[in-house]
């Protein structure tokens, strides 16, 4: 029989979790030997569960085996694809891209991860607003990450957008620019989702549709479009 895998909680959840129990034990205690009342500790013994429950999968690190691709564009994020057009990208391309955009609602898996094998050639935060992720201004105000990869092949860039929502305040990235990093590897961590935005070379052949499900690290978007 095949050995099941381990769902692991990522780094990024380490400390929410740890001041999260600290301070549900410190609470349960009280209500456990101060108020001295069974109905109320157990009401918050039960709460504090579903509390660090809830906690525990939002920072869920599930074991996944990776698809690999040199010219495939790899889903960067778990969620919903809400958006597939060609777009003027102002931030860095100031040209016409294929926009596509991945919603993660709080029930996806956080982590962002590399589409591509390459290098960064250029990495920005933003801070901002916080419209809710399917707002249209959501990509240009609210509080965001940019980050541009060129492909090690073709030399073709991607630029990826980590996008904060109504929920999500807290974007985390872990390139930089000068950076090499493999397809699939972590680039970063929305706390709980938010939104990602691709904008890929005009070719790029899409093989996602509107309102499909994802995954990162799995799900194919698209091929990059041959090298002249």
């Amino acid at each position: 029989m095949a050995k099941r895998k381990r769902i692991k909680i990522h780094r990024e959840g380490h400390k929410t979790l740890l001041v999260s129990c600290v301070l549900l034990l410190a609470l349960n205690a009280f209500a456990a030997f101060y108020l001295k009342n069974p109905t109320v500790y157990t009401v918050t013994g039960i709460a504090s569960l579903f509390i660090i429950g809830c906690f525990a999968y939002f920072f869920r690190l599930p074991h996944r085996e990776f698809v690999t691709g040199n010219h495939q564009i790899i889903a960067p994020a778990d969620g919903r694809v809400v958006v597939i057009e060609e777009t003027h990208e102002k931030e860095y391309f100031d040209d016409k891209r294929i926009q596509v955009s991945i919603f993660m609602s709080p029930a996806n898996v956080h982590v962002n991860r590399s589409p591509i094998n390459g290098v960064v050639t250029y990495q920005k935060y933003h801070p901002g607003k916080y419209l809710v992720a399917w707002h249209p201004k959501s990509s240009e105000k609210n509080e965001r990450n940019t980050i541009v990869l060129e492909h090690d092949e073709s030399e073709a860039e991607i630029l990826i957008r980590q996008i904060a929502g109504k929920l999500a305040r807290k974007i985390r990235w872990y390139l930089n620019e000068g950076d090499e990093v493999n397809q699939n590897a972590e680039l970063g961590f929305i706390k709980f989702g938010s939104r990602v935005d691709m904008f890929l070379p005009l070719g790029t052949k899409i093989d996602v549709s509107l309102k499909q499900k994802v995954k990162g690290g799995i799900t194919v978007i698209g091929t990059l479009p041959e090298s002249d």
